[in-house]
């Protein structure tokens, strides 16, 4: 079968069988693996070798194993330590150490043991992450501390798969002191050139408006660093995960992350498939008291453990045992650490092979708990546990503004959201605009807002507000539309050039729309007004006058904007029609000021 064919097919049955599972109420992970098995030698035997698959489709690790680091900010550790090093570091040694021993047991050797008592331990990131927002939990209590918990595990996983080649004996790399020096000698090299050698590298490219080198400087960057970790026998996966947390904190932070999310999903997508297709289903057919029980006990222990683990923690139960729910099923890095353990002769391809299926069980079973969970145990809570638990405390990790455009207009909201302790993300188009705005120590980060995939690393979905400010029309309105239809819950406060921008807004369906220099000008003519003799009040009723009709004609007009002759007709009216306001208000505030200065004179007589 030749590469190109072999291709198609990958992409075609994933692109029936995923939206199939999807709409079934399925994660994509289960769905990729399902398309694995029904294409791979148990079922059809279509897609050839799973080997050869399982090693190309390896970078997808790589790829997901980077975007972990680069959403590793020291702010961002530093806010949630407690819930990452404490309960997630608890989690992992509680859990992986009690499998282990159940292992060791079973008769297994101690290696042996280890690897599959840690890979259980492990939960499933993509699968929770994408069922916690689903179900809008992701800012709740137990929503935080799942997040910090799969955190821990990810960077867990990093030390479990750089120590595989040297427990295996298989590696021809001697470690000697030659050896340390040059792996020491090579993160030297990437903090030094993630800070002098990437940032102007990005810059140049960023300058160049071809947004596709950017794409290409992603894929050279981590293939590059995962050539060079391969060399020197390390993890691929360890040298992506450090150069991201090297970027972590750079202004193409979100840039990078937009460029490498379509591949980093796709060859992840490729790993889970290769991953069913080398999982043997017969086992399941011939062994399914094994796989049933095996799934349902690791289920009831993770839940168990998570449960008290958290409770000792200071979370009340309510958020204990939501957690424990959460985090129950197996994840998804199980598989990457049994397929490698496998390859290097650590880990009997059959105990693999019922591992890998417990898991893939685990996760299917997931939906159930929650199902059962919100069912029959939520209900018996009190609606007042069920508010303090929901409630959103100040260590929440993502800020509550996005802000698109950092230009003069975007800056000034962005002070008064700092002076008011609110976070914010930034980001801005021109390359030049954000090295010098940086230097000024504000957070913003390059890359066109316009990007979906931009958006979603700039954690939009979790935002509260999006403020757009961009300076360019055009590139306004496509985000205003892109963000309208990708997240329809989320309030757009939108920065207008002009009225033909404001209602090309209001079409999309923008309700908070700040013309540009509108109020800026109504707060001169206010001064004017002052300044020629009328007093402050009566020249800031004025304005207010001007101001409150300006606004409802602007939405009157909306429905003709586009026929210049009714626009016109529309304003010459309007402007008739405020002149007379204005005299009406004058004959007003005449007579009232007559009859104060009559009340004034017959309080004068009675004195």
């Amino acid at each position: 079968m030749t590469l190109l064919t072999q291709t198609t097919l990958f992409l075609g049955a994933a692109l029936l069988i995923v939206p199939l599972c999807h709409r079934f109420g399925l994660a994509t992970v289960l769905g990729y693996l399902l398309t694995g098995i029904l294409i791979g030698p148990n079922v059809l035997d279509l897609a050839g070798n799973a080997e050869a698959v399982l090693h190309f489709a390896e970078f997808g690790v790589v790829m997901l194993l980077f975007v972990i680091g680069l959403e590793l900010e020291p702010s961002r550790l530093w806010v949630l330590k407690r819930s990452i090093f404490v309960l997630g570091g608890l989690q992992v040694v509680i859990t992986g150490g009690l499998f282990t021993g159940i292992g060791m047991l079973c008769g297994f050797p101690l290696t042996t043991s280890a690897i599959a008592g840690f890979g259980l331990a492990m939960s499933s990131t993509a699968f929770v992450m994408q069922l916690l927002s689903d179900k809008k939990q992701l800012t709740a209590r137990h929503g935080r501390k799942a997040f910090a918990v799969l955190l821990f595990q990810d960077i867990a996983v990093i030390p479990m798969l750089a120590v595989l080649p040297i427990l295996s004996g298989e590696s021809t790399q001697d470690y000697n002191l030659n050896y340390f020096a040059k792996v020491l000698g090579l993160f030297a090299l990437l903090i030094i050139a993630s800070r002098i050698v990437i940032r102007p590298f990005f810059r140049l490219i960023a300058s160049s408006k071809a947004n596709e080198l950017l794409t290409a400087a992603a894929l050279f960057i981590i293939i590059g660093i995962a050539t060079v970790m391969d060399k020197l026998g390390l993890s691929m996966a360890l040298g992506a995960f450090v150069t991201g947390v090297l970027l972590a904190d750079s202004e193409y932070r979100h840039e990078l992350e937009a460029n490498i999310q379509p591949f980093k999903g796709l060859l992840l997508g490729l790993f889970f498939m290769a991953v069913g297709m080398s999982t043997d289903m017969h086992r399941l057919v011939n062994e399914p008291a094994l796989i049933v029980g095996g799934a349902l006990i690791l289920m009831l222990v993770k839940f168990g453990l998570l449960t008290l683990i958290s409770r000792l923690c200071g979370a009340p139960w309510q958020t204990s045992i939501r957690l424990g729910v959460t985090l129950a099923q197996g994840g998804e890095f199980a598989f990457v650490l049994f397929s490698a353990a496998a390859n290097f002769h650590l880990l009997p391809n059959e105990l693999g092979d019922r591992l890998i299926l417990i898991v893939t069980l685990s996760m299917a079973l997931t939906p159930l708990a929650f199902f059962a969970l919100e069912r029959f145990v939520e209900p018996r809570w009190t609606e007042q546990e069920h508010r303090e638990d929901d409630e959103i405390s100040e260590d929440d990790h993502d800020n509550p503004v996005v802000i698109a455009g950092f230009g003069r207009f975007g800056q000034i909201v962005a002070r008064v959201l700092r002076m008011h302790k609110i976070g914010f993300t930034a980001i801005e188009g021109d390359a030049r605009q954000v090295d010098f705005v940086r230097r000024f120590g504000n957070n913003i980060y390059y890359g066109n807002p316009g990007n979906i995939d931009l958006l979603r690393a700039a954690h939009l979905s979790s935002a509260k507000l999006f403020i757009l400010a961009i300076d360019d029309v055009e590139d306004s309105v496509r985000t205003a539309e892109q963000v309208h239809r990708h997240f329809p819950h989320l309030q757009i406060y939108a920065r207008a050039r002009d009225r033909n921008h404001a209602y090309r807004l209001m079409e999309i369906g923008v309700k908070v729309i700040c013309r540009e220099t509108y109020l800026s000008a109504l707060s001169l003519a206010e001064q004017s007004l002052v300044g020629l003799g009328l007093s402050p009040e009566r020249a800031a009723r004025g304005v207010e006058t001007f101001k409150a009709y300006d606004d409802k004609l602007i939405i009157k007009q909306r429905a003709f904007y586009k026929d210049e002759a009714s626009l016109i007709a529309s304003t010459q009216e309007a402007m008739t029609e405020l002149e007379q306001l204005f005299e009406s208000d004058e004959r007003a505030a005449e007579k009232q000021g007559e009859l104060d200065e009559d009340l004034v004179d017959a309080e004068l007589n009675r004195s």
